[in-house]
């Protein structure tokens, strides 16, 4: 597959990555399950400061981790530093409090004695998603570093830069090579990573269809996975609602980081009584939300193009009417009175 940096705001490409070899990706491989055996014996304490460290990094260096996220996702650049400080916040919670979350717990049986341990398991293998470049690596890596285990991570294609920021990043707050690993590997190169022994458990962020080939993949080797996916959020307004109050976060709900959020609002049901007052005052706020200024407002993404309707039309009753139909140019559905039905015998 190709790894390469397109710049959302005008197309360019701005870099373009060659993929690893066989021989490349059987040394990384070599190299993060020679770490575990060392990094899974260290401290809470030494763990904890190299994670804290590459928290202070994010923060001391905001500006040029966002610029990286901007230019290769679309997003803006104000959200992308709200992602780097998130990111930083993520990595400080697990430095802090790993400790205790994973420390033994005793438990009292009826008879004899039990303990509940929490142990590492070895090199984990991570597929993670374009739309938040740092903070799906860093809730990935932060919590397993701390537990002792070392991470292999698989980014998507068109963020390649932040990928690699983001691996260069743990090496400058004084992990091991091999800790962290970024692996600009192909689809196939997937498998085998997920064949290979020495890569004990698979997480992947992503969507069905990716899910499906890397859950089954994991599944014939009988190893442990978590599978998070994308949802289908519906943003109900109905008849009592304030309106100004609603149409303000419906627009947030659904423009909020360029609208690349599983947690996103992907469907509008409005009451049908208050529709042309929603739309009156939707249109024109998700209008100004969506004008480009090359650093303050949201650039353009190709993987939304600007012509592309985007959002889903949800229609609930028996037939369009008149209104059902201006409505549905802005995907916004109707919550109509059901259909009336005779009760039979």
């Amino acid at each position: 597959m190709t790894y390469q940096s397109v710049n959302p705001y005008d197309g360019k490409t701005l870099k373009i990555f060659e993929q690893l070899t066989d021989e490349q990706l059987e040394t990384a491989l070599k190299t993060a399950a020679t770490c575990f055996e060392t990094w899974r014996r260290t401290t809470f304490a030494k763990r904890a400061a190299v994670v804290a460290k590459a928290a202070a990094l994010l923060r001391a260096r905001v500006d040029e981790f966002a610029r990286l996220v901007t230019f290769e996702m679309g997003k803006r650049i104000d959200e992308a530093r709200g992602e780097v400080a998130l990111s930083a916040e993520i990595l400080d919670y697990y430095a802090k409090n790993a400790k205790r979350f994973l420390a033994p717990q005793h438990l009292k049986p009826s008879s004899g004695e039990a303990e509940v341990v929490s142990t590492p398991l070895g090199v984990l293998f991570g597929v993670q998603p374009w739309n938040f470049p740092y903070y799906q690596l860093a809730r990935f890596a932060a919590p397993n570093l701390m537990a002792g285990n070392v991470v292999m991570v698989k980014h998507a294609g068109c963020v390649p830069q932040c990928a690699i920021a983001f691996e260069k990043l743990w090496l400058e707050a004084g992990a091991p090579a091999g800790a962290y690993t970024n692996l600009l590997i192909s689809h196939d190169q997937v498998n085998q990573v997920i064949d290979d022994p020495r890569i004990k458990g698979i997480a992947l962020t992503g969507g069905v269809d990716a899910a499906r080939s890397v859950a089954a993949r994991a599944g014939q080797n009988v190893k442990k996975t978590t599978m998070e996916l994308g949802g289908n959020d519906a943003f109900i307004v109905l008849a009592d609602a304030d309106l100004d109050e609603t149409v303000k976060w419906g627009v947030w709900a659904k423009m909020n980081n360029t609208g690349q959020c599983c947690v996103a609002a992907k469907r509008f049901i409005v009451a049908e009584e208050i529709a042309d007052s929603f739309l009156a005052s939707f249109k024109p706020r998700s209008r100004r939300s969506n004008r480009v200024t090359r650093w303050t407002k949201r650039p353009r993404s190709p993987r939304c193009p600007p012509k592309r309707p985007w959002l889903i039309c949800w229609i609930r009753s028996s037939a369009p009417s008149p209104k059902a139909r201006r409505c549905c140019w802005a995907g916004i559905g109707l919550i109509a009175p059901a259909p009336s039905c005779s009760r039979r015998s």
